[in-house]
């Protein structure tokens, strides 16, 4: 997939319909209002230089799993509130996406003006990448912007199927996750490290195989790291394990020693009774655990090695916790990794979705990080060098 791709400021938006695809899919309490208003905070600055610029602004977005019927609860009304009084005037709501109501209040857009259309997943058209929804949808406009990366992986009408139609060019929060990322994989500054945790091995297949192939180094840990450990001979007790992903691990660690890509597994664990906040551990002595325990985080030993191992990086690739952060007693290793990168000076921090986004953020790291990819499914897609649609229709500088 190319990485240079045409921005907001590459094409003449003056006078001109613009329709910008964002991620409004906000969390939301039980009555509808909005909890965290982050994704959409993050669209200003795209949506404030097409106005400046005397745009017509049609803002579309989905929210939640509406299934493809009209359902309120779902509704993007709470969205169209809060962009008002971050913007300073009324962001009317159009009653559906591609009817009459859009139609019209697009029609009637001024210069400097935004309007925002019902969600996009109220039609199933939308998720089918129907030819003749996103023909509709586009025709309300003259350009299309696509600014919403968490969903640029999906092949939908709003994602890509409207860049058919119009000239198709990328908003600020796109451009930076591809020019940060980008980078990082076709010209990174080097020594890269990647660090790569979580539950499953299954889940970074596709991660590990492009990384191996452009990593000076890849740490493994969480518990994904014990399915490699077992393939090495090592005994895990009742730790997660993947069996049948062992002969796929052994080839891994096979692969690295010929590329001379430093491949590093857990030297100890921090093994618990059962998988509960308040379960005792102990600290292992080795790579081997108990029968009767399981492991639920780095151990020491460990955090040292992984910590020498960043040492000197020039860039860090993150992506997965090294424990169940989510219990205190077990988020030592994913925040000793954390502080170890960013105390790092001069190394470009990326962290690549998900959980370890939210680890960072609930350790506190997050403002220190270079990089924080506010796509989880599509920062893992882009890791894997998988040609996101949403990224690839868009036109090329």
């Amino acid at each position: 997939m190319k990485y240079d791709k045409k921005s907001v400021e590459d094409i003449d938006v003056h006078g001109k319909k613009v329709l910008v695809r964002c991620d409004f899919n906000v969390p939301q309490d039980e009555t509808g209002k909005i909890t965290n208003d982050k994704r959409i905070v993050a669209s200003i600055p795209t949506i404030r230089y097409l106005l400046d610029h005397h745009a017509k602004v049609i803002l579309c977005s989905h929210l939640g799993r509406p299934k493809g019927k009209f359902d309120l609860k779902y509704s993007l009304k709470p969205v169209a509130e809060s962009l008002s009084k971050i913007l300073g005037f009324t962001v009317k709501l159009a009653p559906d996406a591609i009817g009459e109501g859009a139609k019209n209040l697009a029609e009637s857009l001024r210069e400097g003006e935004a309007i925002l259309l019902e969600n996009v997943r109220f039609y199933p058209e939308e998720e089918a990448n129907d030819p003749e929804f996103a023909k509709k949808l586009a025709s309300l406009a003259d350009i299309y912007v696509n600014d919403a990366f968490g969903t640029s992986h999906r092949a939908h009408a709003s994602t890509a199927g409207v860049a058919a139609f119009l000239p198709a060019v990328c908003g600020y929060l796109i451009q930076k996750e591809i020019t940060v990322m980008g980078s990082a994989l076709e010209n990174p500054k080097r020594p890269l490290v990647a660090i790569l945790g979580g539950a499953k091995v299954s889940d970074k297949i596709g991660v590990i195989n492009n990384l191996l192939e452009k990593c000076d180094t890849i740490i493994i840990g969480g518990g994904m790291g014990y399915t490699f450990l077992k393939a090495l001979g090592k005994e895990i007790g009742k730790s997660l394990l993947e069996a049948d992903k062992l002969d796929y691990a052994r080839d891994m660690v096979k692969k690295a020693s010929e590329k001379g890509v430093k491949f590093l597994l857990p030297k100890d664990s921090l093994a618990a009774d059962s998988f509960a906040a308040d379960s005792p551990f102990i600290a292992t002595e080795d790579e081997n655990i108990p029968a009767d325990k399981m492991g639920l985080d780095i151990g020491p030993k460990t955090i040292e090695a992984y910590r020498n191992a960043i040492k000197g990086a020039g860039t860090v690739i993150w992506n997965g916790p090294m424990g169940v952060f989510e219990f205190d007693a077990f988020s030592m290793g994913t925040s000793a990794i954390a502080e170890a990168i960013v105390n790092e000076k001069g190394v470009i921090s990326i962290i690549g979705g998900g959980d370890s986004v939210s680890a960072v953020k609930k350790l506190g790291y997050s403002d220190r990080m270079t990089h924080i990819s506010t796509g989880g499914g599509a920062s893992l897609e882009f890791l894997e060098g998988i040609e996101l649609p949403g990224i690839a229709c868009l036109l090329d500088k």
